[in-house]
């Protein structure tokens, strides 16, 4: 399939029209989804906002896309929104970059010392199955009201999820790969660097994806409680005072900035593999 040929000292790489067409499909399959992706997204938009102006769906209720982009070019206008974003947007990634470095340190550390981790195991879990938006009063109070109150508990409720993916990946890996580097002399610091880690990216990537989502929710929930500005702010505060053009903005917003993150994320998790 694969074949070399010698040209002043370069080596080309020829590719059978096999393994082109192959190549071809997976292109074409990966543009049919991401085009698939803005129709559905796009469709949805045009269906709510005539459903909107023909009144098939109550506006006070639901807003409409048209609506909303009048009252994001408003806020833009005054600045009010970018300070807003700010907020938010530093809030979840201190959150997240802490709940997920935290984590993975912990799970390392359980892989470390094994008797460490049966020891942990029980309260791990029942970490797990605390409400921790519901504990977010007390973990603000505990942490402070403002924005190491709101990081905290954007952290707390990614950290345990990431301890346990990453712990049960780490004790995962083939028994047989790690006895090798051992039989070749190889300190437990080498076998963590070049066969846990290494075979753990995956579901690295993954964690970084879902610990985007969680930070989300602990920063909201943090917002509703203590904060002055951000987009959790803007939601409480449209809702209270039933504006609830305020409300979808921020949920709209919101959930382009997750979008961002996520793609990011996604991007990022192929240049590592690729690496």
């Amino acid at each position: 399939m694969w074949k070399k040929q010698s040209k002043s000292s370069q080596s080309v790489v020829v590719i059978s029209k096999e393994h082109e067409e192959y190549l071809k499909s997976i292109k074409r399959e990966k543009n049919f989804i991401k085009t698939t992706q803005i129709m559905v997204f796009a469709i949805f938009i045009v269906l709510w906002e005539t459903a909107a102006r023909h009144n098939l769906i109550d506006t006070f209720l639901t807003s409409s896309p048209g609506a909303i982009f009048e009252l994001i070019v408003k806020y833009l206008g005054n600045g009010n929104l970018f300070n807003h974003l700010y907020v938010s947007t530093t809030e979840t990634i201190a959150g997240f970059l802490t709940g997920t470095i935290v984590g993975f340190l912990v799970a390392i550390l359980l892989w470390w010392f094994e008797k460490l981790a049966r020891i942990s195991d029980p309260y791990i879990v029942i970490l797990n199955s605390l409400p921790k938006t519901a504990l977010a009063p007390i973990i603000i109070l505990w942490a402070g009201m403002g924005f190491s109150g709101i990081v905290v508990t954007a952290a707390s409720i990614s950290v345990v999820v990431t301890i346990m993916t990453l712990y049960t990946g780490f004790i995962s890996v083939e028994k047989d790969k790690i006895t090798l580097l051992k039989t070749l002399g190889a300190t437990k610091y080498q076998i963590l660097k070049n066969v846990i880690i290494p075979s753990n990216i995956p579901s690295i990537m993954s964690v970084i994806k879902v610990n985007i989502g969680l930070s989300w929710i602990g920063v909201i929930v943090g917002e509703f409680l203590v904060s002055k500005a951000g987009i959790g702010y803007l939601i409480l505060y449209g809702s209270q005072t039933f504006k609830l053009d305020l409300v979808m903005m921020g949920v709209f917003i919101l959930g382009v900035i997750a979008a961002i993150m996520y793609f990011f994320a996604a991007w990022l998790e192929k240049k590592i593999i690729k690496y």
